[in-house]
């Protein structure tokens, strides 16, 4: 037993010896890769100091990001995460951006898509890598080639499916599908959303912007997804979500303008949730 129990250790301390110093050096790229993307210059002050809140780096590295990944970002806004994800994936990867419709019928839309397309022309050489798409409900839902994406991510965006503004819910299964069909299989597929707590207790067209865990994770799964992890770390405890405007009441909105703004600065942004999901392989 002694000389097995030894010939055992040998070969796991000759097994560490082959793969560990690989690995470790995978990891230290795709950590470098993050960190020079996030403290880039091409990022103004005012989107580096939300990184307290919505911890980008953290995000990504617990969705398992690569920098050589082709990567689909849903309704990326104005582009605060596509900054990140493009300068990362600028040398070996891909990025694909599902933008709003540019003759969407909301302001909010056509505002932010002005401001993304800006901020893909004012740095060409960052964002070559970028394909804007489009993903407008119903009709518009080709949003990156079919098993392209290694992996998809939406920011804060699954609680507009389940308003009044795109349908009351109405549409949200084919968001799902949609990202569904985009992914290779084994891809991964990250949302995060403000927190409902309580599924029993939601509002179902999600007017305070809120959404629970559990509706999301039921829309994934009707689509094919499985949950493999979820994380806490976007959290916040102060955030108590009985805001007379929702929860575009906290920063970065303050919709309330200067009404009880230091109160609101001191909770910060909205608690959140992170899911991992994975699209089975065949």
């Amino acid at each position: 037993m002694q000389l097995e129990s030894l010939l055992r250790f040998v070969f796991i301390v000759a097994s560490l010896s082959l793969f560990t110093p690989t690995q470790a050096a995978e990891d230290e790229e795709i950590l470098s890769a993050l960190e020079i993307a996030i403290a880039g210059d091409h990022r103004s002050a005012d989107d580096k100091a939300r990184d307290q809140y919505r911890k980008p780096l953290q995000t990504l590295e617990f969705l398992g990001f690569s920098p050589d990944m082709t990567v689909l970002e849903i309704w990326p806004g104005s582009g605060w995460y596509t900054q990140i994800l493009a300068a990362a994936l600028q040398d070996n990867g891909k990025l694909y951006a599902a933008q709003f419709n540019a003759n969407g019928p909301y302001g909010f839309q056509r505002r932010a898509y002005g401001k993304f397309l800006t901020l893909l022309g004012g740095k060409p050489d960052i964002y070559r890598n970028v394909t804007v798409t489009t993903l407008d409900f119903p009709y518009q839902l080709e949003i990156a080639p079919r098993e392209s994406a290694d992996m998809v991510v939406t920011f804060r965006n699954v609680h507009n499916w389940v308003m009044k503004l795109f349908g009351s819910g109405t549409y949200a299964h084919l968001g799902f599908q949609a990202m569904y069909d985009a992914l290779k299989p084994g891809g991964i597929l990250g949302i995060v959303d403000h927190r409902w707590p309580d599924a029993k207790t939601e509002d179902p067209i999600s007017k305070n912007g809120y959404l629970s865990v559990e509706r999301t994770v039921t829309l994934a799964e009707a689509a094919g997804f499985e949950l493999v992890d979820q994380s806490a770390i976007l959290s916040n405890p102060l955030d108590t979500r009985d805001y007379a405007e929702g929860v575009w009441t906290l920063p970065p909105t303050f919709a309330m303008g200067d009404a009880n703004k230091s109160k609101y600065s001191e909770i910060g942004e909205s608690d959140r949730f992170l899911l991992k999901f994975i699209k089975p392989k065949k």
